[in-house]
């Protein structure tokens, strides 16, 4: 059999890379170069439509071309080839190329239906970001969790059946009945007048911005049970406190997004009103006549009802209800009266229960206003999630700006526990490149870890060199680094809630601090870590970090094993046409040590 080949991470396989702007057209190269294949034809799909058949235009020496228009709307198209041939006798049969479902070539296979298709990514528009998100290095609070300004260390209006801890040390734990719901909530004491307290801490770390975990009046402590949303929660202080935290971020040069919480509700709520708090005939448990009934979807009226992954204390809003619309993006509504204090975005909780028109229409609400961004919490590949049945239209244009990084989080735990190769890691994200459209790809909110996830020093087993290289992929990668609050000062900890401990004042583990500034400190001072142009070398040990431009480049070589290795640069590969040649790279990296869990960087010119 001659060669047979495709590869749409090369440019002479697709151009241009990745996915398409609607409108926009691209070209495909196919080598058939196997005896006895007379024609190549593109079959291309936009989903949900009629595929396209194109047949392809004969080259030299076997390799075939054409082009196509994606002019039939935004979304997802899959293509694969038909490789019909002639056979000595005269005889037509057909084979099929698709994707293997590894790296970027394909296979042949003699059956349609063992054949996987490739994907295109077609956008309406690119997603670009308000510039002050792509300088911005974020620091994720959880509030009351992060420090007590009060100079007497008092705690704002305590609330009822709920404790106290008695030392900041102490582990978080929760009190549960035999039916595993919390009886009382646990708080520390953390409040907006702490943060500003620490902004000097935050400003010496290195970062300048802060996503801040729910503020709404709530019953739990991570206030994903919204009691009032245009209440803050008196624990943390009043709206003039916060209004006074947020005049004081900006002026010394911060951005404040928050996280809004729009699937669903506290069963405790004025909207739910399940035990009566806010007042008889006041919410939808209460009343049938009550204005927000309309708003909850009741299976048997009043304790049946749609909730949030089955958990009752967090009823379920109907979000294609009109009146729950306009009060949460309307022109009075929630996002408006805290966007007017001078928010810079949100970031939308659990993405994946909020329609795509609801998304919308908060990006709309946001549009009014200069340089907002919105961010989704999407765990996975957002280009082609669905939920619900429902393919997501999360990035393809007037919705998300970008989204929540965590297979980032997933690679890197993976890399440096060696639980996955430099191969594997340059795969994944070659992969949500191509998926991505570029200005997506670039907003997206890299972290290694939050208040979902466990400790990124215990998933590292307390390693500090390992912290170290996670804060380095953190940094060198495209997007826009977050750092959980913590995380910088040696924090430990498992799955909620004891990954949400109160911040170790006083106790701030050095190396950790140290690594971690180190790492935040490079990417302030180069811009190419920025915004620059990015590629992914490997070898069989080592994984370099590529962002360039026209003239410049820096390389962040990351060595994930227990001993030391010397560099040969003929061992490296890449997906992707670089501009560091191997020459180049020889001459830049040939003999270099790199210790033990340790890392090597290095910028210049590309031109030699």
């Amino acid at each position: 059999m001659g060669e047979i080949y495709y590869n749409p991470w090369k440019s002479a396989y697709k151009s241009p890379f990745g996915a398409i702007q609607e409108g926009q057209s691209a070209r495909f190269g196919f080598l058939g170069a196997d005896s006895g294949i007379d024609q190549v034809y593109l079959v291309i799909e936009p989903e949900g439509q009629k595929a396209y058949r194109i047949k392809m235009t004969p080259q030299e020496n076997g390799f075939f071309q054409t082009e196509f228009a994606f002019n039939d709307g935004k979304g997802l198209y899959f293509y694969h080839f038909e490789l019909e041939y002639l056979s000595a006798n005269q005889q037509r049969f057909t084979r099929y190329y698709g994707w293997s479902g590894e790296n970027g070539h394909g296979e042949v296979r003699d059956y349609l239906k063992e054949c996987m298709n490739y994907q295109v990514t077609c956008y309406q528009k690119a997603e670009k970001a308000p510039d002050w998100y792509r300088q911005a290095v974020f620091y994720q609070i959880f509030p009351d969790r992060f420090f007590n300004g009060n100079p007497d260390g008092h705690v704002n209006n305590p609330k009822e059946n709920t404790f106290l801890y008695g030392d900041l040390r102490d582990d978080p734990m929760y009190i549960k009945d035999a039916q595993g719901e919390i009886l009382r909530w646990d708080f520390y004491g953390g409040n907006f007048a702490g943060i500003q307290a620490k902004i000097p801490y935050l400003k010496e770390l290195g970062v300048n911005a802060l996503y801040l975990n729910p503020i709404f009046e709530a019953r739990s402590n991570h206030r994903y049970d919204t009691a009032d949303y245009l209440k803050v929660d008196p624990i943390l202080g009043t709206e003039a406190e916060f209004q006074e935290l947020l005049d004081t971020l900006h002026q010394e040069g911060f951005r404040v997004i928050l996280d809004g919480v729009f699937s669903h509700v506290g069963r405790h709520s004025r909207y739910f009103n399940y035990d009566g708090a806010y007042g008889p005939g006041v919410g939808a448990y209460q009343d049938i006549k009550s204005p927000y009934f309309p708003w909850f979807t009741f299976l048997n009226y009043p304790n049946e009802y749609r909730s949030w992954w089955g958990v009752k204390d967090l009823p379920e809003v109907n979000k294609e209800n009109e009146e729950f619309q306009r009060f949460i993006y309307g022109a009075k509504g929630v996002l408006s009266k805290w966007n007017q204090m001078g928010l810079d975005g949100w970031r939308l909780d659990v993405a994946d229960e909020l329609p795509d028109e609801f998304i919308a229409g908060i990006r709309n609400n946001l549009d009014h206003y200069e340089d907002k961004v919105l961010l989704g919490e999407v765990w996975e590949d957002a280009s082609n999630k669905v939920s619900y049945g429902i393919r997501r239209q999360y990035i393809l244009g007037d919705h998300l700006h970008g989204v929540m990084n965590y297979p980032l989080r997933s690679a890197t735990i993976d890399f440096l526990m060696e639980n996955c190769s430099p191969e594997d890691i340059a795969l994944v994200f070659t992969r949500l490149q191509e998926n991505y459209p570029r200005e997506v790809f670039y907003n997206s909110l890299n972290n290694i870890g939050t208040h979902d996830t466990e400790r990124i020093l215990s998933q590292l087993e307390g390693d500090y060199e390992k912290l170290s290289l996670a804060f380095a992929l953190l940094v060198t990668f495209p997007g826009v680094p977050c750092i959980y609050y913590g995380d910088e000062a040696g924090l430990t900890g498992g799955k909620d809630p004891d990954n949400r401990k109160f911040f170790p004042w006083g106790r701030v583990d050095e190396t950790c601090y140290r690594e971690c500034r180190k790492w935040l400190a490079l990417r302030k001072e180069n811009h190419l870590l920025q915004g620059g142009e990015f590629g992914l070398i490997y070898s069989e040990r080592l994984l370099g970090v590529l962002r360039y431009d026209e003239t410049h480049f820096i390389l962040t070589v990351l060595n994930p094993l227990g001993v030391e290795v010397i560099v040969s640069a003929k061992d490296f590969a890449a997906f992707r046409e670089l501009p560091l040649t191997r020459e180049r790279l020889a001459k830049l990296l040939e003999g270099q040590r790199i210790r033990a869990h340790g890392s090597y960087v290095i910028e210049g010119e590309l031109s030699e």
